[in-house]
């Protein structure tokens, strides 16, 4: 027969593994250890210009996204949208991605301003103004692998009708 203290361990000791996996596991995913992890959605994303909505019209010839971190907790986006004849529209915010307004640089024919909300850490919400009105909608979510982004875009066309299209970008760097 075994002694009393020998069962309670026997009992205990896996008891205790489980409750200590556990822990780690929680302290792993909590805030601080996500937030100090490298974000996917930072480096240099090309749109794949193959599978553009049929809805869009004339493609760009390229379009290049940069997500960068620039340091106190905040981030900066810029987009180069090549037109087919060349020209180089550029558009700029350096934000922080907890939902609130950022001024936007550049090319403003589409936004002059951001609020840009992560609430995932794979997944980034973009609002965008223009003259202090909504311009559009825009969610973005990469793969587990980090390799492709999704951009969602909602907006509403000319008749007043809502709409959403995807545009699919690769990683670049």
């Amino acid at each position: 027969m075994s002694n009393p203290l020998s069962r309670r361990l026997t009992i205990f000791l896996p008891i205790a593994a489980t409750i200590a996996s556990l822990a780690s596991a929680t302290i792993a995913q909590s805030p601080s250890a996500v937030s100090m992890a490298r974000s996917p959605f930072l480096g240099e994303w090309e749109l794949d210009l193959t599978r553009m909505p049929a809805t869009y019209g004339p493609p760009p010839k390229r379009v290049l996204y940069r997500f960068q971190d620039i340091g106190n907790g905040k981030w900066r986006t810029t987009v180069d949208i090549t037109a087919q004849d060349g020209g180089v529209g550029h558009m700029a915010v350096a934000y922080r991605p907890d939902g609130t307004a950022a001024p936007g640089e550049g090319e403003t024919s589409e936004a002059d301003s951001a609020a840009i909300l992560m609430p995932a850490p794979n997944v980034l919400v973009m609002n965008l103004a223009r003259n202090k009105m909504p311009a559009s909608v825009r969610v973005y979510s990469v793969t587990t692998d980090g390799r492709e982004m999704t951009e969602s875009a909602a907006n509403v066309d000319d008749q007043g009708q809502p709409f959403v299209r995807n545009f699919h970008f690769r990683r670049v760097s």
